[in-house]
């Protein structure tokens, strides 16, 4: 999972440098409708200026227009690393012919070679195929039709919605057993499940945003409306639940969950791992007391710190729950007023979440 993360990074990364809007896409576009073909190397490292046969130098700025022009010739075209510059054209680029290729042209088999032995990122526009092929060390990826992706995203956003709704309620759920004190482990743990899954359809829609560049604006506004706090509902669930040990914080144990592989995240006795149970026999058996963090942060103009104390003071949210007004003043930070606030916010979660709980 971490190598799929650093991919991921990866791709993002060669994404936004060719997403459209940008100058070096309207370039690539042009070559691509002119159907001329083209090579294009991004960044003229010491390992790029090696193979660097012919050509000439020449310091122009980098527009669509000029990209186009120079794409007329042969030769590729090798551009500053900040995009901005044109540094040589018409080159002939010589990598290692040892280097193994599973390209059959030649344009693209220079492609793919030039990305594995310099490591920068080589952008490949066939002549015949119409097809934008981006290569970096051993990555490859072949641009996709703004229609496919769009159809893609809007897709993948209808899945979102629907994993949402149901995760909204099973967060309803969970907060009118955590009222009752009739949590158990298989509880959290599948609420868990559903904000993982979330979260993981959430990073293929934005992958869709980044390649779509300033034509996702839509689908990126859509994206945050539906899951704007489901990272904070994650983070709070692990700190209500999690035994966590001395060295270790919330967010690694969001980390741990990201990286499990997907059949391991249906298993709920992993999950139960993870959250700190190791010895767990049977999820629906092992009652746990929520510590109240995500309840709280429900509660109007209620301050982190005074959460914190809250939760330092009393330890679990029933203790809360069961605390008069006098004792909630002993807090820090909470006055008479505050005390009247924090017991009448609670009054109003509890009614309100045993109205939309479904049995």
């Amino acid at each position: 999972m971490r190598e799929e993360a650093a991919r991921e990074a990866t791709m993002t990364k060669i994404l936004r440098m060719v997403a459209p809007g940008t100058a070096l896409r309207e370039g690539i576009e042009n070559i691509l409708r002119a159907k001329t073909g083209g090579l294009i190397v991004v960044g003229a490292s010491e390992a790029v200026l090696k193979l660097v046969d012919g050509g000439f130098p020449i310091q122009c700025d980098l527009t669509p227009s000029h990209l186009y022009e120079l794409a007329k010739m042969d030769g590729a075209i090798v551009i500053s690393d900040d995009l901005k510059k044109v540094l040589h054209a018409n080159t002939n680029l010589s990598p290692d012919p040892s280097i193994p290729t599973s390209e059959t042209g030649t344009r693209h088999r220079t492609a793919e070679r030039v990305a594995k032995q310099t490591g920068q990122l080589v952008i490949c526009i066939s002549q015949r195929r119409n097809v934008i092929t981006l290569y970096q060390g051993n990555y490859k990826y072949a641009l996709r039709d703004m229609g496919v992706i769009l159809t893609k995203a809007n897709q993948a956003i209808q899945t979102v919605e629907k994993y949402k709704s149901v995760l909204d309620q099973a967060l309803t759920n969970l907060s009118a057993l955590e009222f009752e004190e009739l949590v158990t482990l298989q509880e959290v743990t599948m609420v868990l499940q559903r904000v993982e899954m979330v979260l993981r359809i959430k990073n293929e829609i934005k992958r869709y945003i980044t390649e779509l560049g300033t034509e996702g604006r839509l689908i990126s506004m859509q994206l945050e409306e539906l899951v704007s706090r489901v990272d904070e509902e994650a983070y709070l669930l692990v700190k209500d639940y999690a035994l966590l040990r001395p060295d270790q914080t919330p967010h690694q144990v969001l980390t741990e969950l990201h990286d499990l592989a997907s059949d391991a995240l249906l298993d709920g006795m992993i999950l139960a791992k993870v959250l700190g149970y190791p010895n767990t026999s049977s999820l629906a058996d092992e009652p746990v007391l929520s510590k109240g963090y995500r309840i709280l942060s429900r509660i109007t103009r209620l301050p982190q710190p005074v959460i914190e104390n809250l939760v330092g003071h009393f330890k679990v949210l029933s203790k809360i729950l069961a605390a008069s007004t006098d004792a909630l003043v002993e807090v820090e930070g909470i006055g008479t007023v505050r005390a009247r606030a924090i017991k009448d916010g609670l009054k109003r979660i509890q009614e309100q979440v045993f109205i939309d709980r479904h049995i």
